[in-house]
């Protein structure tokens, strides 16, 4: 019967009825398709990848991060020359950039070389580029000699100059070392800066603000005290001051822990706040209240039951403290209060660009500012994905 025939009066002008005689099923749900049954039985951390896949800013920033932090593993065979080799006859030498064709004819990826002057009006070396001197790259060469790790000699690079060559991509310091070498060497100290120094901060922000959360009262308004006066100090001029303090007979190696706890202990009061104030709103449910009934301690509640409810917001909040850590020990390095040389950072590298003159006649000392800005930007894209990403009303 058609739906237009169903709803007729019969012969008798009776309009036709019909009613399901079947039993009312109060729990009744329309089957869910295979991909509503896939979301609601996904763990919370498989929804949040869901989630960030799909904010591309954030996953193409995620994707930079990781090919960075990766290169700290082997920064000694993906740069060109040893971190210390000096070329004492290049000295402030411009980049050389790479080329592919010569004069219509594919060649491959080489340099033209330089030679060299010095201009004796200005007493500066001027540097000239032979057309006629092509160096082509070696790949997957033998050069300079280094320690993997300090642990293994050995002399393999991604690539190398020619035989009696140079290849100074991104030109060469006052004492003729290869700025781009010094850059992924020193992407080992500024990255992992950031990882050691959140560590200490998100250590003590969840403790910290964990103890205030979960007890109130007395507890609470003397933690908030000690936050309120930490954060009344300006940031970076409280920075030198503790980096002055450090003793200067340390070694390299405790300078740059150091450095880290520094900007560990500075940085932890606004995560501990953030802390604080979902363990004041999650110690009230029920679920608190259910395990403090069957007799848990509160070390067990906090760690077991109210952090694990909010871990992800708390990593997103940590993602996006690391690049201000890295901008701190770049900014120290670069008053040279931080680290010091033997110790290659970014910071350092840009300790040399403080002389305007330096800046204006050699511009390419100013390179190692590139991958600093790379690297926070990248981490607040990525920091503000997770961010959504964990936020469960988005």
């Amino acid at each position: 019967m058609s739906d237009r025939t169903a709803y007729r009066p019969n012969e008798d002008g009776v309009l036709n009825h019909y009613v399901n005689t079947a039993g009312w099923d109060p729990y009744y749900r329309e089957p869910m398709t295979a991909k509503q049954q896939r979301y609601a039985t996904a763990s919370q951390w498989r929804i949040i990848w869901w989630k960030l896949s799909r904010h591309r800013l954030a996953m193409i920033s995620g994707g930079i991060l990781l090919i960075l932090y990766a290169t700290i593993f082997i920064s000694e065979f993906l740069a060109p020359y040893e971190l210390n080799t000096r070329n004492t006859d290049f000295i402030f030498a411009p980049p050389q950039p790479v080329h592919l064709f010569h004069e219509g004819r594919f060649v491959g990826p080489f340099v033209y070389g330089y030679t060299q002057r010095l201009n004796m009006q200005t007493f500066q070396r001027e540097y000239v580029v032979d057309r006629t001197d092509i160096q082509p790259l070696r790949f997957l060469c033998s050069g300079d000699r280094y320690r993997f790790w300090g642990m293994v000699d050995a002399d393999l690079h991604l690539f190398c100059p020619a035989e009696g060559g140079t290849a100074f991509l991104l030109g060469t310091d006052r004492l003729g070392r290869d700025m781009l070498s010094r850059i992924i060497y020193g992407a080992r100290v500024s990255l992992t800066v950031g990882l050691i120094g959140i560590a200490v901060s998100f250590t003590l922000g969840i403790v910290i603000g964990g103890l205030a959360g979960y007890y109130g009262g007395w507890v609470d308004n003397v933690i908030n005290r000690v936050i309120e006066i930490f954060q009344s100090f300006p940031q970076l001029p409280l920075w030198m001051a503790l980096s002055a303090a450090l003793p200067a007979n340390w070694s390299p190696l405790l300078v740059y822990f150091g450095i880290t706890i520094i900007l560990g202990l500075v940085d932890w009061t606004g995560l501990a706040r953030a802390v604080r104030s979902k363990l004041l709103s999650l110690r009230e449910e029920d679920f608190t209240t259910a395990a403090q009934l069957m007799g848990a301690e509160p070390r067990r509640i906090i760690g077991r039951h109210l952090l694990p409810s909010f871990m992800s917001h708390l990593i997103a909040s940590a993602t996006l403290s690391i690049p201000g850590m890295i901008l701190g020990e770049t900014a120290l390095s670069f008053l040279g209060l931080g680290l010091k040389p033997p110790i290659t950072s970014w910071g350092v590298l840009l300790s040399e660009a403080q002389n305007i003159n330096a800046v204006a006649i050699t511009p390419w000392i100013m390179v190692p500012v590139i991958p600093v800005i790379l690297v926070v930007l990248c981490f607040q894209f990525f920091g503000d994905g997770l961010r959504d990403a964990a936020d469960p009303y988005k």
